[in-house]
């Protein structure tokens, strides 16, 4: 064989081999959540989902999210409008540096059909220092 068939055949190796790697190593699963902060993990809504109020929110985050038990949900229009706000209550014991499940409602005034916007969770932060500060955002569709 020539050098250029070695090369092309070299080439298809790494071009398959990069494939199937990005495969079997991207996110995977139903929620189409994406997987940018550790510290909190939201079930509901999934991201890019349809959502109407009064929206069902839920899921789980550290201890740490958590002050006096809560901390914030914000919910943005695609202009960066805040359309409503809610406080997630913790489940269970809150003062622990494990998951811990939450719930909200949040009810929001009707939005164009088709329209996106984003629910941001939020570090509770009462100190208000920028290092302690920490946010999770959703894309949602109205």
């Amino acid at each position: 064989m020539t050098s250029r068939v070695w090369l092309g055949l070299l080439l298809l190796v790494i071009v398959v081999g990069g494939g199937a790697y990005y495969y079997y190593t991207r996110p995977s699963g139903s929620s189409n959540q994406p997987v940018n902060n550790p510290n909190i993990q939201v079930t509901q809504p999934v991201a890019n989902g349809t959502v109407a109020s009064p929206l069902a929110i839920s899921g789980q985050a550290v201890g740490g999210w958590y002050f006096e038990a809560s901390f914030p949900i914000k919910l943005y229009d695609s202009g960066n409008t805040l359309i409503g706000q809610t406080t997630a209550q913790a489940q269970s014991d809150w003062m622990t540096t494990a998951m811990v499940p939450f719930t909200a409602t949040l009810t929001f005034p009707a939005q164009t059909a088709g329209s996106t916007g984003s629910l941001v969770f939020e570090k509770d932060n009462p100190s208000g220092e920028p290092a302690n500060a920490d946010s999770y955002s959703v894309a949602v569709m109205f």
